[in-house]
């Protein structure tokens, strides 16, 4: 569990060991370990907070009577899991001891397979309702890949409603719509919000663009295929207006992982995207479509594209898309011409310019070996482009 301090403290190797000693018989008790638990309770809980920081997720978990004594001094609290469930578990059975605190941050992190989803989703809700709570004044939630339902952010709403402003919750299946609709119509100093594209909807963008909601300043949607051939749905014009004049400043940052066929309902009237990710291959058609309707974008990458050269696409997006400053392409084909065009008309506002060398093709105008001078010239910096590892 990471914990934020106001200061270090030093000598924190030596006191995790001995911590490491009250576990264990925590887990075995004994009747000489009065004298030994004693002598912790008078250590600043500062530095109680810091030694935990060191301890195993699960050494934490036989702790947790200690932490338990000390959560009210908690404010910040991160957790970081493993693939296995038993990591899942402990930190649920933290978050259940957490009954004296108020946090203010609280973040479940899964660093590989989500194993929060592993957990009965009864336990998980259970102990995430304590925090919500008896936390007053959460202000930052993450809570990508858990099973998080609709009624438990009811229970978040009631009660930290005034002071929340930011919600990550990506890939939480039990979540519908209307359950996020609620967070967005109550909680009005919300600035910040990651979401799949399935709980986008215009009632969400008008609720987040009423009178009574600050400005939004970053919303993130992943725009997920479970399976091939899956069926999107369209948001309206006149929803993404209302939230460009309500959050003139917002970041639109979207993730597609959609295969080429699915691409339909994408990209056919102007939206206020800034920030775009292809992580799977897509079709000239449709950049050809984000060159048109997304005069917003500020960073463009394309992992993969095909065989077909993007020059009148890569044309067309430095023409409409005055504010673009960074562009990666991966697996795609590009004209060496046609790129030069494309620095040539973006000119230095290009801070980043990520190019695989196999992207370029030579033509009659410039070979592999002339086109980063020409380039670097547009950029006014030396610039050369990516080469693929030889390992």
């Amino acid at each position: 569990m990471k914990r934020r301090l106001s200061r270090d403290i030093e000598g924190s190797s030596s006191s995790c060991e001995e911590l490491m000693e009250v576990c264990k018989r925590a887990r075995h008790p004994s009747e000489d370990s009065g004298d030994l638990a004693s002598n912790w309770a008078w250590l600043p809980q500062e530095v109680l907070l810091r030694i935990f920081q060191y301890l195993p997720l699960l050494d934490r978990a036989f702790a947790s009577q200690i932490i338990k004594r000390h959560s009210n001094h908690l404010q910040y609290v991160s957790f970081k899991v493993d693939s296995s469930t038993e990591s899942a578990e402990a930190a649920c059975d933290i978050l259940s001891q957490l009954v004296n605190c108020s946090l203010k941050t609280l973040g479940l992190i899964s660093t590989a397979r989500p194993s929060f989803m592993e957990l009965p989703k009864s336990h998980f809700i259970s102990a995430l309702t304590v925090v919500f709570v008896n936390s007053k004044s959460l202000s930052s939630l993450k809570i990508d890949d858990t099973p998080v339902d609709d009624p438990s952010l009811k229970v978040l709403v009631a009660n930290n409603s005034d002071t929340l402003k930011l919600l990550k919750m990506s890939s939480c299946p039990h979540v519908s719509p209307a359950g996020i609709l609620c967070v967005a119509d109550q909680c009005h100093g919300l600035r910040e919000l990651a979401l799949n594209y399935h709980l986008l909807s215009d009632e969400l963008l008008l609720a987040l663009s009423s009178e009574k909601h600050v400005h939004l300043e970053h919303l993130r949607i992943d725009v997920v295929s479970e399976n091939p051939g899956q069926q999107f749905h369209t948001i309206k014009k006149s929803s993404w207006d209302a939230m460009v004049r309500h959050s003139p400043k917002f970041n639109l940052v979207m993730y597609f992982f959609l295969y080429e066929e699915e691409f339909g309902p994408f990209f056919r009237d102007e939206i206020p995207v800034t920030h775009l990710y292809f992580g799977r291959s897509v079709s000239k058609d449709v950049l050809g479509r984000v060159g048109m309707n997304c005069p917003r974008l500020v960073e463009l990458v394309v992992c993969a594209n095909g065989l077909r050269p993007l020059d009148e696409e890569l044309i067309r997006i430095a023409e409409r898309c005055k504010q673009l400053s960074a562009i990666g392409l991966g697996e795609c084909e590009v004209s060496c011409s046609a790129f030069v065009e494309f620095v040539k008309m973006c000119g230095r506002r290009l801070s980043q310019l990520s190019i695989m060398e196999e992207v370029l093709i030579p033509d009659h105008k410039y070979s592999l070996d002339e086109i980063h001078w020409e380039v670097s010239k547009h950029l006014g910096r030396v610039w050369f482009p990516d080469m693929m590892p030889t390992w």
